[in-house]
This record gives C-alpha cells, structure tokens and sequence, in this order.
C-alpha cells in the first residue's frame, strides 16, 4: 500500500494478484532465504536475558529438513498435521515445513484439555502430531480414540520418545526441495473457538495468507517500516497470533518476537515491549484492559511501539482512550473471524479511526450490513456484518462439512453471525453476536456498550454482559463483574455500579442484576464465552 494515498483511494483502487504458485513456505521464508539467508526472522526473549535468534537461512534449512523427516514418516500431500506448540522457532520450523510438503497444519493451543484435543484430532484425522512433551503425555492418554494419528513428534525436552524434533532435524539434508502446492490448496485447519457451538475445522488455503496482508498493513500502518518488529501475547495456535501476527510479519520481512507460554501478566507484557523494542503489536482487548492495571507505563517502561492492534472482542471507547492517554498511540481496532480475518480495520494515520467503532472495510474486501435476504442495510440500522466472496481472505469451508458451510453464506454474502451497525461515515460498530443481543422491553441492547461503559467505573477489572430471562420484559440485563484489586463486593457498590451505567449510557441498557464472580468463562483465544453465562443466568429462573 501507498501510504501517500488517502483511504478512499487505496480502496478504489486495490486489485487482488495472488500468483497460482503461492505457497506460504516460498514466500514467507525461502524467497527470503535465497535474497537475505541472514536476515533476522525470530527472536526469541528469555527471562534471563539470553534471547535468541534466527535467520531466514536457519529457518529455509530446518524447515527442509523437518519436511523430509515428515516424508519419511509418510507424511504427504493432504495430511493434516497437528501441532501443539508454545511460541518458539519449533513452531515456525513446522509450519513451513507441512506447507512445504503440501500437507495441512492443525493448529492446537497447549491450553487445551484432553477433551479438547480428542475432538480436534478426530475430527481433522491428523495423522502427526508435534507437541511439547508435556502435550504429548495427553495426547497418548487419549490415542487409542485416535486411529489416523501416527506418529507424535516431541520438540523440546523429549527423553522417553522414539521420535525427537531435534533428532530428525539433524538427521536429514537441510538443501532444497520441491515445495508442493499453491494459491487454492489447503495450507491451514483452524478451528473455531467454540463461543457458539462445537469447534469446526475452518480449512484455509494458502491464499490466505495474501489475503491477511492489506488489513495488517493497514492498522499497522503500511507496515513494513524500518526497525518495525512484531510482538504479541496471543497463541500462535489461534489465527489472531499466526494470520494476524506471525505469518504476515514473516513475508513482509519484519522480525518476530516469541515469548514462553504462561498466564497473561501485564507488568512481563511491559517489560517484553521494552526489553526487545517491541514496535508494533497485536494485543487482544482483554490483554489490554489487564494491562490497565498497570500504572503509567509509559514513565516507568522505555516503550518504542509504533503501533499496536487489537481484535478478537469489541475494544471499546474507554480501553481506545486509555491507548492514547498510556501508550501515546491511537489503537487501531480491527475486525475478523477465523473463517475470514482482518477484513474491516482502523488506520489512525488515515484518519480512519474512531472510539467505539472497529473501523471501514480493508482495501481488497467487501464488507457491508446486511438483513436475512442479503439485502443492504441502510445506515444506523442493526444487522449482520457480511463479507462477500471471492475473497483470498476467506476459508475453502468447513472440514467434512458441507451444511455448515453453506449455511455460513446467503448468496455470495458471508455470514460472520455479528451484528453491526454502519454509520453515515462508513465506520462499522460491533454490536454483538446473534445469540448475544438482548432483547428487552422492546429494546435490541448489545452488550459490547455496557461492558466498556462497565470496564470504566474504577472498581471494575473485567465485565461481561448476558441476556436472563425475564416474564415481563422478555430478558433483563445481567452483568458478570470481576473486580479490581482491594475491592469488595457489597450491596452499596453494586448500586453504585448500576447508577454509573444508568447515568453514562440509558434507563433501559443498566445491568438489573450484577453477580460479583472471581473470574470469566472465556476461550483460548481469550473471547468469553457469554453461552456459559447465558446458560448460567437461565439456570437462575425459577430457582
């Protein structure tokens, strides 16, 4: 993108040109290992200081030889492949070497339970997996259940196994070879993070990848620039660290900080920014308002960051706000699902950027509100956020489901199942999920609004907003509160807590009902799964 361009004309004038040949391995690290074998594409921060690094050199010859370990294994084109891996140069090692074979790579996040993983590899057939050794005790508690798996691959500490990432690597040429696949070939099975449902395989290709770029250059802002070097908290198992981070940063050549698996902290999040020089950053909204705990960072972390992003949940006004008054930087929100990411963005150095909204549509997809029909939506009217296809961004379909996939679209408009709002200046607000939005009393009440206007009372550290059932006003709204550190929970703060509301927001749009809990219900991408509490509050009634 030029970024001497207005957004109006970068919209007007993109066109897509996605090469036949384009493979996620070719142009995310062998293109650049024969131009720059030397060029730093990793980095990885250590608690004691000893970061590592590697270059594209590094990465091309581990990522061949992993690729003929894997063939070795019987590993081909078409095989799904799973990993489950933290944050480290094993992951990416991986990853381009299942694209280099024209298998599939399965993304699993460590978090997950022995449950977790049996329905994901059943339902992928993965035929390897590679884990750290603690994920691959799981796994082998669970493998009879698994008939296609294989073969499980230990990276890392690995005593007690036949087969060692490490110890395949050194055993197999690190030269060339034939990299299979291309542009509409399936590179990536995501799995959706369950908020509504039961996770479904999202099968990309790796056109995917191209699609992603436009809307990463745009919030942050016509990346790459020099000394740009990207960082985030989230899971490389989820598309917001691997789509939104990881990958992209890898083709367009900017250097990508790891950090070891562990639960969020904000002040080790401050000290990664300032350590490594962390300049631009995809930090999801929950991370952020953690991070607010944090008292003037910006007097007590030397911070460099250009940019920094954010996705996954509505950020919210306030959150938007404090980005500016902490960091000294505009946030630039965008807007995604695992099924077609990054297709709506801000871009605060076109002046595409406002509080509460998640910003216009990318240069290179068509994003519009529409009704059940498919019919446009005029402005200031709620209906559901829709991408429409073709569009490189978007998913082959749902992995040995044809139903839901057709389901997914009502002509060529993909449903994102997110209510919207489009405004007379083109921005598009989240307004919340179908099965978020309560109706109460006549009244259609998102609850992305409350939750931020929530998160700005002082005592407040995380909210999350549902719809109870109620034989007068269909629902009422209840809210699920977190409180700040050295708060207590009692009669006169939950008032004082429905006033601040009231008063900020409207009469009809106060939580009726808060329950002071210890924690939220939320995915391994750090969504919250307002289903749970949904299900918690009908369970309520009648009680």
């Amino acid at each position: 993108m030029d970024r001497n361009r207005s957004y109006e004309e970068l919209y007007r004038d993109f066109r897509w040109d996605v090469p036949g040949d384009f493979n996620i391995a070719r142009v995310a690290c062998d293109d650049w290992a024969e131009r720059e074998p030397d060029r730093v594409c990793l980095t990885h921060y250590s608690p004691d200081g000893q970061h590592l690094e590697m270059t594209y050199g590094e990465l091309s010859g581990c990522s061949n030889a992993f690729a003929r370990a894997l063939q070795a294994l019987g590993v081909g084109a078409g095989d799904r492949v799973a990993l489950l891996l933290p944050q480290g140069f094993d992951t990416v090692i991986a990853h381009m070497a299942i694209f280099k074979l024209g298998a599939i790579s399965v993304p699993l996040a460590l978090l997950f339970g022995v449950e977790g993983l049996q329905h994901r590899l059943a339902a992928s057939g993965a035929r390897a997996i590679v884990s750290t050794r603690e994920g691959a005790y799981k796994v082998q508690a669970i493998r009879s259940s698994l008939p296609a798996l294989e073969h499980i691959v230990v990276s890392g500490e690995s005593r007690g196994w036949d087969d060692r990432m490490d110890a395949l690597i050194s055993a197999y040429r690190q030269e060339p070879i034939n990299v299979i696949g291309g542009r509409d070939d399936p590179a990536l099975m995501i799995f959706t993070s369950g908020t509504t449902g039961a996770p479904k395989g999202a099968l990309h290709g790796h056109r995917v990848l191209a699609g992603h770029i436009p809307g990463i250059q745009f919030h942050h802002e016509f990346m790459p620039q020099p000394d740009d070097l990207m960082w985030t908290p989230a899971d490389w198992a989820w598309a917001g660290g691997l789509l939104n981070v990881l990958l992209p940063a890898l083709l367009l050549g900017v250097p990508v900080v790891s950090s070891p698996a562990q639960k969020f902290d904000p002040e080790l999040a401050f000290r990664i920014l300032e350590e490594m020089g962390v300049r631009n950053a995809f930090i999801p909204p929950t991370a952020l308002r953690i991070m607010r705990s944090v008292e003037n960072p910006a007097a007590r972390y030397r911070l460099r960051l250009r940019t920094v992003s954010s996705a996954g949940e509505a950020l919210g006004r306030d959150t938007y706000e404090w980005g500016q008054r902490a960091l000294g930087l505009t946030i630039n929100e965008f807007y995604g699902q695992t099924e077609c990411n990054a297709v709506l963005s801000s871009c605060a150095a076109r002046d595409v950027s406002k509080g509460g909204a998640i910003g216009r549509p990318v240069p290179g997809h068509d994003v519009a509100i529409i009704d059940a029909t498919g019919a446009l939506m005029p402005a200031g009217t709620v209906g559901q956020i829709a991408v429409r296809r073709p569009d490189p961004a978007m998913f082959l379909g749902y992995w040995r489901n044809e139903e839901a996939t057709r389901s997914k679209f009502v002509g060529d408009w993909m449903l994102t199942g997110d209510q919207g709002v489009l405004d007379d200046e083109g921005f598009i607000s989240f307004f919340g999920r179908d099965d978020d939005v309560i109706t109460s009393s006549g009244f259609r009440i998102g609850p992305g609004e409350i939750e931020d206007c929530l998160i700005g009372h002082p005592a407040v550290a995380l909210a999350a907003v549902v719809g109870k059932p109620d034989p007068i006003r269909t629902e009422i709204v209840k809210a699920y509160i977190v409180l700040a550190d050295g708060q207590t929970a009692d009669e006169a703060l939950r008032r004082d807590i429905q006033t601040f509301v009231k008063e900020r927001l409207s009469a009809h749009e106060y939580p009726r009902e808060i329950a002071f809990v210890d924690s939220l219900p939320v995915t391994t991408t750090g969504k919250v799964i307002r289903r749970e509490l949904r299900d918690k509050a009908a369970g309520e009634v009648g009680n």
